[in-house]
């Protein structure tokens, strides 16, 4: 395919940084009395307020806490862990690669901007993205297109020529329904069949290249 842009998301792609979301939402239901069933009991991909129905619905939980209030105390109960989170191993050679192919790169993430903001100010990776756009910039978050297509709009890319690297299904959904190629990212752990619907599935940025984006 020809690759005009690179389009990252952030959470569990950029930054190998599930397990932290994972223990923040289960502090956040221990909290509320609840125990989690597993150590990432969220969905990856598709925005923090956006698990909070989900996961009162799946625990049946009883609060006179908001949407947003449940938001806010997850994502400081991730911040408070934000020392430890890094970028994926390879990342930063691999984004050198695209820039010297003259690939233009961009992040899209669900997550809003104060936590983007905070995440760049701790790892100082803005300097990788020519465009990023938030959840906060879209009425509907993954696995709805819409990040995708509003970042593409940025770059002034087609669709066609922008290939996405995601980490969930919901992110595969979304950039598949902005007519966006997909490569998977997972731990090397991950179940079979998982992230079936992406182009290409690896583990690490290692793995990569842009040859490899132009064979797909």
């Amino acid at each position: 395919m020809k690759v005009s842009a690179v389009i990252f998301d952030l959470d569990g792609t950029v930054l190998a940084n599930e397990d932290e979301y994972g223990r923040a939402f289960a502090n956040v239901l221990r909290h509320l009395g609840v125990k989690a069933s597993s150590h990432s009991p969220h969905k990856a991909g598709i925005g923090v307020q956006e698990n909070w129905p989900y996961l009162i619905k799946k625990y049946k939980i009883k609060t006179k806490k908001s949407l947003d209030e449940l938001a806010s105390l997850t994502q400081r109960e991730y911040l408070k862990q934000l020392s430890g989170v890094y970028p994926r191993e390879g990342l930063e050679v691999f984004i050198k690669d695209l820039k010297d192919s003259d690939i233009a790169t961009a992040m899209a993430t669900s997550n809003e901007w104060f936590l983007v903001e905070k995440t760049f100010e701790k790892l100082g990776i803005e300097k990788y993205f020519d465009v990023v756009t938030t959840g906060d910039e879209v009425s509907d978050k993954k696995p709805a297109p819409d990040l995708f297509l509003k970042t593409a709009e940025k770059l002034g890319v087609e669709p066609s020529e922008c290939l996405v690297f995601e980490d969930s299904e919901s992110g595969i959904a979304a950039a598949k329904g902005a007519g966006m190629k997909v490569v998977g990212i997972s731990e090397k752990e991950a179940p079979k069949g998982f992230l079936t619907g992406a182009d290409l599935v690896i583990s690490s940025f290692w793995e990569v290249s842009p040859e490899v984006l132009w064979r797909l």
